[in-house]
């Protein structure tokens, strides 16, 4: 014995404490005693992850002795947290037991801290697996916008971006794994998002600021795509899809594989999409006698057809991987409402479209590390080229460009002191440029850097979640151009015969600008579990964005809008002239403060989510009340119809300014699992936007509340969807109110497995009512309402 004493001594002396590694084994079951598969477990502060078996059984290996943060996670079961402390024994054997969700709790990948819908501080949502196909579309906003909180700026079916709590534009930043997506859709509602769905495994989102991850402009929130095209493993496993919809005759194809050896992963993915346009139960024009010829109504020019492919490739190593990807994307649809003049005198030849192409490259990797200081380094940088023109009567109008160089890396450090979390450098620099007749903003060049700060720490029942961020942000336009306008007011006689329309061409000015930002955000988040299966958890921030080149320079007619764009950087006088503003630029700052209580497992679980958001120095649209010359010089004899379309080539002037806003509202959401086959899930958001010295904020969406009851067996799956959208009276000058509606959807699908591969069988139904209606946040609601009675059958294959 005493040599085998003296042995183990020498052992221990000669080798590090790692090699003398204690485990961890034991099992994860439900709480009917049965064993759940596929579990995760992961130790917190360390790369560290290993799965169930079929049994439920684990084992994690080579651990020293200490405090060891375990986390625990299943489909379909709330994820559980347990603190193990390994002393002197070699073998540690634990059990645990996982609750049901009725709401199901994934984790985002957009922080590189742990959040999720029941655990984080800040509210965040997942749309993932069934859900994410059974609501996908054709455009972002429009896939997104059954989830609370979040609404679409619907623009007739072709382009739409997410509004997240009322804010949207270049306060929400949209992402693909990390990366900006670098388009120009926050510059105009008419523009696509340069994104496709089909293929993405999970879009994430998080609700209120968003700055700590991703800088000042995502000041309102961000959404997150995630997709494979990068592998992290050599598992071949792929998914495809056809299908075909009745309202606007849609074609949809798309497909995505990953594939590989021990060392190495190939991932590759294509979609293609082609529609006319869609159909509508009334005239899409409100203002319209509801004549038809066909006896069919369709809001005009609102096809498109789309299709792009992804291929990448991945070094697997023992700890980590790096991998790299290349993506082609192809985008051609119409511009509903985006016309000069009376466009049923026009032929299609006429009508105006958008062609955008993208091609990205993006490079990602993780490395786990093991040294004294840090055990994690996660690397995203990409470049990206986007163009799209604007064609009309088949000759360019205006081209939109857009390249983009981005580098972000994460330095997540050992556990110190309990603390999890660590260092994130963010680099980023973009060079947009427009030219054309509606080149409503001059070339720019951004560039910023930032070092952010994101920490954690459990305290017994509490959680707490801190986080700082500084950046450095540099705006820089050669050649801004300040245009002679002959602004002018519509009077009842519409007398403006002194108007020097040839004064267009005319520039009283062109200057250089240079603006230089320091925007600092801060965060501090805190979760209590009360009590067991309930937490309350409370997250204030403070955070600083700079405003965007076109809030600043715009000047211009955007006819996507119907509206004649100035910047802040300009100033209107009593007289209508346009001038200089001798206003200072400010940082645009928010203070929020979010309230949330949740029910986290059982068979009836909810989240109730309560925000109040006070942004100073907020920029936005106001209408002046003047109307400008669009600059389109069409023949006079072509567009003269009668005195009705006598100011048919101007625009209202809308000039950006700077205000002091309050948001707040909240958003519910309650499953209840009737029984193992029956659920039943309600919600309901809402947000007041007010000018804090009393007025609304245009184009905010109505309180909407809804129901969806669902049907699940192993291979039969059908949900029956409620929403119901109110009145939206509250509105800006100029601005006119929405009628409330509801709309009811409907979806049913069927697997089986044929040859050795699992096909789903399904057809989905939406607005089964064929009601009217009209998005009161969409700049189209007058002219563009949604698709009335669709149908839209599918197969989509698993292997």
């Amino acid at each position: 014995m005493k040599k085998k004493s003296q042995l183990a001594l020498l052992i221990a002396a000669l080798f590090p404490a790692s090699v003398l590694a204690k485990t961890i084994q034991g099992t994860v079951v439900n709480t009917q005693g049965s064993a759940i598969g596929n579990a995760v477990i992961e130790l917190e502060g360390s790369d560290i992850k290993v799965t169930t078996d079929k049994n439920g059984h684990f084992v994690i290996a080579k651990l020293n002795n200490g405090l060891k943060e375990l986390h625990i996670v299943a489909p379909g079961y709330a994820h559980l947290h347990r603190d193990i402390t390994i002393d002197t024994d070699e073998t540690r054997s634990v059990s645990f037991t996982l609750q049901r969700s009725p709401i199901e709790v994934i984790d985002i990948e957009a922080t590189p801290i742990h959040m999720s819908a029941m655990e984080s501080a800040s509210p965040v949502s997942v749309l993932s697996g069934e859900q994410l196909r059974r609501d996908q579309a054709a455009t972002l906003g429009d896939t997104l916008e059954k989830l609370p909180g979040v609404n679409t700026n619907f623009h007739g079916k072709v382009a739409s971006t997410p509004i997240i709590r009322g804010l949207s534009g270049p306060r929400v930043l949209i992402t693909q794994n990390g990366l900006d997506v670098s388009d120009v859709s926050r510059v105009g509602p008419d523009h696509s998002v340069a994104s496709e769905a089909s293929t993405a495994q999970q879009i994430e989102v998080l609700r209120g600021p968003a700055t700590l991850f991703y800088g000042s402009g995502a000041i309102g929130g961000v959404v997150n795509i995630v997709d494979n095209r990068v592998p992290t493993d050599s598992t071949t496993r792929g998914e495809w899809n056809v299908e075909h919809n009745s309202v606007d005759n849609q074609k949809v194809a798309s497909f995505n594989a990953t594939t590989g050896t021990d060392s190495f992963a190939f991932y590759a993915d294509a979609f293609w999409r082609e529609a006319n346009d869609y159909e509508v139960p009334v005239a899409a024009d409100i203002d319209s006698d509801g004549e038809s010829h066909s006896g069919d109504y369709t809001v005009e020019n609102s096809n498109e057809e789309s299709d792009g492919f992804t291929v990448g490739a991945s070094y697997l190593m023992d700890n980590g991987f790096i991998g790299l990807a290349v993506e082609q994307f192809n985008r051609q649809y119409g511009i509903p409402g985006h016309s000069h003049g009376d466009e049923s005198e026009h032929s299609d030849e006429e009508s105006v479209f958008a062609d955008l192409e993208q091609t990205k490259v993006q490079l990602l990797g993780e490395f786990n590390l093991n040294n004294k200081w840090l055990n994690k380094v996660n690397l995203r940088a990409g470049h990206t080229d986007y163009e799209h023109a604007e064609i009309e009567g088949g000759a360019v109008g205006t081209t939109f460009k857009n390249e983009t160089n981005e580098l972000r890396i994460d330095l997540l450090h050992n556990q110190f002191s309990e603390w999890n979390g660590g260092f994130s450098f963010h680099y980023k620099n973009s060079d947009v440029e427009a030219q054309g007749e509606e080149a409503f903003t001059p070339p720019s060049e951004t560039e910023s850097f930032a070092v952010a700060l994101m920490e954690e720490r459990h305290f017994g029942d509490f959680l707490v979640q801190l986080g700082g961020r500084i950046e450095r942000v540099e705006l820089n336009a050669s050649n801004v151009l300040l245009p002679s306008i002959d602004a002018h007011a519509h009077n009842e006689s519409d007398e403006h015969d002194d108007h020097n329309h040839e004064e267009e061409t005319n520039f009283t000015r062109v200057f250089d600008a240079e603006h230089e930002f320091t925007p600092v955000s801060l965060s501090a988040g805190v979760v209590w579990d009360f009590t067991p299966n309930y937490n309350l958890g409370l997250s204030v921030s403070r955070s600083e964005r700079a405003p965007s080149a076109s809030e600043l320079l715009s000047f211009g007619p955007h006819i996507g809008t119907a509206t004649y764009e100035v910047g802040a950087l300009f100033d209107l006088d009593e007289d209508g002239h346009l001038g200089l503003s001798e206003q200072t630029i400010d940082l645009e700052t928010a203070n929020n403060i979010d309230l949330t209580f949740r029910k986290t497992q059982g068979d009836i679980g909810f989240i109730f989510n309560a925000f109040y958001n006070q942004v100073d120095n907020y920029y936005y649209q106001i209408n002046t009340g003047l109307y400008a010359e669009s600059g389109h010089n069409h023949d006079e004899d072509e567009h003269n119809h009668g005195d009705e379309d006598e100011h048919s080539e101007e625009l209202p002037v809308y000039l950006f300014k700077t205000d002091d806003v309050i948001l707040h509202g909240f958003e519910a959401q309650i499953a209840w699992q009737l029984t193992d086959e029956f659920k039943l899930d309600l919600f309901s958001d809402y947000v007041r936007a007010r000018l804090k010295d009393g007025g609304d904020l245009p184009r905010t969406p109505p309180l909407r509340f809804g129901t969806e009851f669902s049907y699940q067996t192993e291979k039969l799956s059908a949900h029956i969807h409620v929403t119901r959208y109110q009145d939206q009276d509250r509105t800006a000058p100029e601005e006119t109110a929405t009628d409330g509606y509801t709309l009811i959807d409907a979806s049913v699908s069927y697997d089986l497995s044929i040859l050795n591969q699992d096909l789903s069988l399904y057809l989905k139904g939406t607005n089964l009512t064929d009601t009217e209606a009209r998005v009161h946040s969409s700049f189209l609601k007058e002219i563009a309402p949604r698709p009335g009675r669709s149908f839209a059958f599918g197969i989509r294959g698993y292997f």
